[in-house]
């Protein structure tokens, strides 16, 4: 069994975080997925309380028409954009349920921190998604100051990496590939495994070619142009 399978069929919690325009969103929504059908009971938790445009809100009708349970911010999809997170969360990581965590920005990170001896109790993923085409993670060494803020703004470790590397719709099964290497070597500097690769089903026929487990999503995300 590999790192997506483990993570997928018996992780109690996995927090998906990592830099803004990573990708987290469409790979968080692709575990939850992945989980239910791997017969698992699966709520996904949306923590990206700071940015109103790509955020799993967008996709709350597509997890439950699957069976995922989703706690969204109370203005999620509105012209109000308040850091307001459902009191229900509180009671997340006590569930028998494997809780899908999406987290955006040092506010969420902040947010998470909240909850931080709750999820230490209940066992944890935390995966850290890097995209080697943004801007502020160009460098391996650029992710890595990243990921270590986000650890000492919620109190808690990643344990493994998780290589979203893209240019949107431009992406080719190319660029994937060539990012491999990046993402291998922020999982070394952080002290991690690299779990998997992600991409996007819709940006070409086929699958990159990477050494690791792979992830094929599909996209969960507001278009905006």
């Amino acid at each position: 069994m590999n790192a997506l399978e483990k993570i997928i069929t018996s992780a109690p919690a996995v927090i998906v975080a990592g830099h803004y325009g990573a990708g987290k969103t469409n790979v968080a929504v692709a575990l939850a997925l992945a989980a239910k059908k791997a017969g698992r009971g699966v709520v996904i938790a949306d923590l990206d309380i700071v940015n109103p445009y790509f955020r799993t809100a967008d996709a709350k009708e597509m997890l439950e028409a699957a069976g995922v349970r989703t706690l969204i911010p109370e203005f999620a999809n509105s012209n109000v954009d308040i850091p307001a997170l459902p009191p229900t969360v509180s009671a997340l990581f006590s569930s028998d349920d494997m809780a899908v965590v999406d987290v955006g920005g040092d506010d969420g990170a902040v947010a998470l921190g909240v909850y931080r001896a709750a999820i230490k109790a209940r066992g944890y993923e935390m995966l850290c998604v890097v995209n080697a085409c943004r801007p502020m993670t160009e460098t391996p060494e650029d992710a890595v100051e990243l990921a270590r803020e986000a650890e000492s703004l919620s109190g808690l470790r990643f344990t493994a990496v998780v290589n979203n590397s893209n240019l949107g719709a431009e992406t080719t099964r190319e660029v994937i590939e060539r990012s491999e290497p990046f993402a291998l070597r922020v999982a070394e500097m952080l002290g991690v495994p690299l779990a998997f690769t992600s991409y996007l089903r819709s940006a070409f026929d086929g699958e990159p070619r990477v050494e690791g487990a792979l992830l094929p999503m599909d996209n969960a995300t507001k278009q905006l142009f």
